[in-house]
């Protein structure tokens, strides 16, 4: 990969802000999942994480709220439930609440449909209890 584009922040810059950010959002322990992939295919972990979370997620036009909700929006989408709870981890670490959360669920319903949607509540359900999550208005 090429080190300056147009002048432009190295890769090396790029990830550097990418891994703050991915710490921000998922705390050590979640990075070292990504850390993982960069071993196993360094090339791209190294743009996953530099472009991801360096580009991406740290741009200042929406803070990390509103991204993981527009995440969570595209990956039940997608139907792509295995990435759900690394970012459902990281929703809630970064502000979402888990009545913000199962709202997004029930929207994504009337777009997408009800098996991506339960899909996805399923492992909604999952995160919840790993974290103790209890008290939302609409589990009650």
């Amino acid at each position: 990969m090429s080190e300056l584009v147009d002048g432009q922040q190295t890769t090396k810059e790029r990830y550097a802000r990418g891994k703050q950010t991915l710490i921000r959002m998922v705390g050590e322990e979640g990075a070292d999942k990504i850390e993982e992939i960069r071993r196993y295919f360094p090339e791209f972990g190294q743009l996953l994480v530099a472009f991801g979370f360096g580009d991406l997620y740290s741009s200042p036009v929406f803070d990390l709220k509103q991204r993981e909700m527009i995440t969570l929006t595209s990956l039940i989408s997608q139907g792509a439930t295995e990435q759900l709870p690394f970012h459902l981890h990281a929703a809630l670490n970064v502000g979402l609440t888990p009545d913000e959360i199962l709202e997004i669920v029930r929207h994504c319903a009337g777009y997408v449909g009800f098996p991506k949607a339960c899909g996805a509540l399923d492992v909604v359900r999952r995160v919840f209890a790993e974290r103790g999550v209890t008290g939302c208005t609409y589990a009650d």
